[in-house]
This record gives C-alpha cells, sequence and structure tokens, in this order.
C-alpha cells in the first residue's frame, strides 16, 4: 500500500486574460501546509477507487497502462472551495497509483491526460515542490477561450518559485456558501471573461508582481507580501466582476472588506473563484488574525470555518508499507 499526502493552495490570480498579449494566464498562488489531501493506493486487477478519485483513478491507469488500483481517497480537501481540490486529488491519485505498481509518477508530463495544468500551473507546481509560485502562462496564440485538444499542451513551466518564510501564515476563512466555479461552469465563465478582458490591466498586475510581489517573497516581507498580493487580486477581480457578482463573489467580499481593516492581516483577498477568503499574517498575529475572521463571521452573521495555517515548501510525500 502506498501513501501519498498533498496540501491545499491558494490562488492569487493570473497575470494576463487578454488575448491581446503574447501569453495568456501565467498563475500566481502559494502552497499550503493545511488543509492536507490523503490518497492509499494499493495495485488491484481491477480498479476499485472511491467516487471523488475515481475519473482520476481511472486516467491514471490508463497512462501508466495499468489494470487497476484500489484508491482511497483517505482525507479530502475541501471541494471547490478555491484551494485547489481538483488538481492536488487528481496528481495525489496519480502518484499514488504509479509507485503502488512500481512505475514512474512524471507528474508534470502526464497532467494533462488528467485534464490538470490546462490554464493554471500553480497546482501542479505546489504538488512538486511547494512554495510561492509563478508560472509562465500559455502562448495566446494557441490558447484562445478553449483550451487546445489534450495531448496537444503542456503544464505551464515554472517562472519563478521562492520558499515562504517560517514564520508566514495564511489565515483562511471559509464561508459557508455554493460551491465556487468548476467543471463546465468554469469553462465557460472563462470563455466569457477572456472575450472581454481589458488588456490595460494586464500592464498594472504586470507592476504588482515584478515592483511588489516578487521583492516582498524574495526579501520575507509579509506586510509588503500581503498588501501586494491583495491589490493583484483585487484587478484580477476586475475581470471576473461580470462572472460572480462583483470584484469578489459574495459573501466573500463582505469578509473581505470586514478584514481589511484587523491590524493581525496585511492584505485580504479570495482565493480562485472562492468563496475561500485568505490573509497575510505571522506566528505572532496568529491567534489575533483568527479572532478577528471568528468576529468577522459573527458579525455578517455568516457561518464558517476559520483557521490559520503554515505555506508548504516541499513537495507531496509519499510512503509505503516498507517505510513503517
Amino acid at each position: 500500500m502506498v501513501r501519498v499526502e498533498t496540501g491545499a493552495r491558494l490562488h492569487f490570480g493570473f497575470q494576463n486574460l487578454s488575448l491581446a498579449h503574447e501569453r495568456l494566464y501565467g498563475g500566481v498562488g502559494v502552497a499550503l501546509d493545511e488543509p492536507r489531501a490523503t490518497v492509499e493506493a494499493t495495485p488491484a486487477p481491477t480498479l476499485d477507487a472511491d467516487p471523488i478519485v475515481e475519473r482520476a483513478a481511472r486516467r491514471a491507469c490508463g497512462v501508466l497502462g495499468v489494470p487497476g488500483a484500489r484508491v482511497r481517497l483517505v482525507e479530502p480537501l475541501p471541494r471547490h472551495v478555491g484551494l485547489g481540490s481538483g488538481t492536488q486529488h487528481a496528481l495525489a491519485t496519480l502518484a499514488a497509483v504509479a509507485r503502488a505498481h512500481d512505475r514512474p509518477v512524471r507528474v508534470r508530463e502526464r497532467a494533462p491526460a488528467l485534464d490538470r495544468g490546462g490554464r493554471s500551473g500553480v497546482g501542479v507546481a505546489a504538488f512538486e515542490a511547494g512554495g510561492f509560485v509563478v508560472d509562465a502562462g500559455h502562448p495566446a496564440e494557441r490558447f484562445t477561450t478553449a483550451p487546445p485538444p489534450p495531448g496537444e499542451w503542456t503544464v505551464p513551466a515554472v517562472a519563478a518559485r521562492h520558499d515562504v518564510p517560517d514564520d508566514w501564515r495564511f489565515l483562511l476563512v471559509l464561508p459557508v456558501a455554493e460551491s465556487g466555479k468548476h467543471g463546465p461552469d468554469e469553462d465557460e465563465s472563462m470563455r466569457s471573461v477572456i472575450e472581454r478582458a481589458d488588456a490595460t490591466i494586464a500592464d498594472d498586475l504586470a507592476a504588482v508582481l515584478t515592483r511588489r510581489i516578487l521583492p516582498a517573497v524574495a526579501e520575507g516581507d509579509p506586510d509588503r507580501f500581503g498588501a501586494a498580493v491583495a491589490a493583484f487580486g483585487r484587478l484580477n477581480g476586475a475581470w471576473y466582476a461580470d462572472e460572480q457578482g462583483g470584484v469578489y463573489r459574495p459573501p466573500a467580499g463582505d469578509v473581505v472588506a470586514a478584514l481589511r481593516g484587523s491590524p493581525a492581516v496585511s492584505g485580504v483577498g479570495q482565493s480562485s473563484w472562492g468563496p475561500t477568503v485568505y490573509g497575510v499574517t505571522t506566528a505572532t498575529r496568529a491567534e489575533a488574525a483568527e479572532e478577528a475572521a471568528r468576529a468577522t463571521l459573527e458579525e455578517l452573521g455568516i457561518e464558517g470555518e476559520v483557521r490559520v495555517v503554515a505555506a508548504r515548501n516541499e513537495g507531496a510525500l509519499a510512503s509505503d508499507d516498507s517505510d513503517a
């Protein structure tokens, strides 16, 4: 039996969604140590997989050329809330099945066969090595409003990666709300966004990324980093406003607005399609950040989960029975 453990990720946004520029997408995000997903797999003559990972397990068996496996999602990530569950579940399944059959994993090469990495490469990079990640995006002439057929694209290359300082923490607020966009609904929304995207926003995002975010993470400054990724997210939200009901989707927008004034967090935003709201803080301010988030939910009359987590500076971990 092989066990593969990976963490969630935050997605701060894309560098460009306009076809007027040479590169499309270009994700920016960070790997989290928690919450985590754990998948177990053993070789089997046919496929026997938990429903959430059955599709990924079937595709993994196909691409690996193995007859089957018994696959269990022992610890799931919250699904469709902006924490990257789809990619992390799928890649953990691929890695577990491959190792169970003593096959090379080659996650980056095989991710497209599992429909992962088609827009953002952050989830794949987070699974591989963790850390803060910027991916290079896709050529705009090939990735128009819809990606090329499967097998005709690769996961975006990692353009920049940094370890996150040990004392940084990320506040997570998960309001009870409808799931974030995923599957065909997400595809349709992304097509609409790209068709209408204002090209000038990408220029502003490039300035925020190169002049603010990258220097802040390289120098280990959480306050500058938080303010910068929050600005990056607000600019992205201008692209998505028509598709999600505002710069942030309800009720994430109310949570973001309420938390902005807290001295315990240096930047607040929405991860991916939400509804997860993140805040950048530190180990010494973690308790105060958590208290501020709980008070915010109570004041707004919103139920939800609050937690403060560290970043993850390593990739997924795998073990088998022989490691015990």
